[in-house]
């Protein structure tokens, strides 16, 4: 059983940054692919990043790409996610998900972001 648990979120004015954090602990980290999805209200979940397993190839969702950078450390078994250049509809409960070779996901209980115009 893998257990995530995200840090960092937060407010924060429009253009400014954050980086979340995603501990995960249980399993081996270094055998799941990584990625970060966002909820805002009224909302679907939606993708925002993804990492593979040695973090060599990287995705990101049209909306958050240039702004964006997902990263991983397979000795902390941590995965964070850099946003710079927020925006207001960046606004979103933002959680971390890992996906095993079988495609089970696990998935942290999430951290508010929330960008002010």
């Amino acid at each position: 059983q893998v257990q995530l648990v995200e840090s960092g979120g937060g407010l924060v004015q429009a253009g400014g940054s954050l980086r979340l954090s995603c501990a995960a602990s249980g399993g081996t980290f270094s055998y799941y692919a990584m990625g970060w999805f966002r909820q805002a209200p009224g909302k679907d979940r939606e993708f925002v990043a993804t990492i593979s397993t040695t973090g060599g190839d990287t995705y990101y969702a049209d909306s958050v790409k240039g702004r964006f950078t997902i990263s991983r450390d397979n000795a902390k078994n941590t995965v964070w996610l850099q946003m710079n250049s927020l925006k207001p509809e960046d606004t979103a409960v933002y959680y971390c998900n890992a996906r095993t070779v079988v495609a089970t996901d696990y998935w942290g209980q999430g951290t508010q972001v929330t960008v002010s115009s």
